[in-house]
């Protein structure tokens, strides 16, 4: 094998490796779960889907409006939404409105996983072509929105919402749009 042959063939994988370590440091430190939404700041796309437990009733986005709401994604399919479900419940025992989006699930499946462990909605959209979620931008399940009084979407949380991360990241913002105060920046704790 001549020189040139054998350097191109020593070069290649480590140049590639460099490449890949560049990539990849540059992410080192970034918080995943904050992924830009087209839709932050923007209303509540339009939509007409049925409501998941009120067989007759056809929500739109007029119903999101009135109040500072959490818009939350999920579906009976979505391990993560599982282990979400009993921080839900906490914050509509608190009060907090809770919108959902049941997001390309099967009608049944998701009546019977209220059933069996409660329902912390104000209402239910059946989204199960998934066009709302198509919308909203949504990635996966779960994604959680807040949502001021005039349905304007406001912050974007992706992943699961445990207790902790309503406490420190969404309940500081929540507040914050109850009380009519700018929202606190992206980092920063509960006031």
């Amino acid at each position: 094998m001549n020189k040139p042959t054998r350097i191109a063939l020593y070069a290649g994988p480590l140049l590639v490796f460099v490449v890949l370590a560049v990539l990849l440091g540059s992410r080192l430190g970034t918080d995943p779960t904050l992924l830009p939404s087209a839709r932050v700041g923007k209303p509540m796309p339009a939509f007409q889907l049925p409501s998941l437990t009120e067989p007759d009733r056809v929500l739109t986005a007029a119903d999101v409006k009135g109040q500072v709401s959490v818009l939350n994604v999920w579906g009976t399919w979505c391990i993560s939404c599982q282990v979400e479900h009993p921080t839900l419940m906490r914050m509509a025992g608190a009060g907090v409105p809770i919108i959902g989006v049941n997001y390309k699930d099967h009608h049944e499946a998701a009546l019977k996983y209220l059933e069996l462990h409660g329902n912390p909605f104000l209402f239910s959209v059946f989204d199960g072509n998934g066009d709302l979620g198509l919308d909203l931008g949504v990635y996966g399940a779960p994604e959680t929105y807040l949502l001021d009084k005039d349905g304007q979407i406001r912050y974007r949380f992706i992943g699961v919402l445990d207790d902790k991360k309503w406490e420190t990241v969404l309940k500081p913002r929540y507040q914050a749009l109850v009380e009519g105060r700018p929202l606190p920046a992206d980092g920063e704790e509960g006031t």
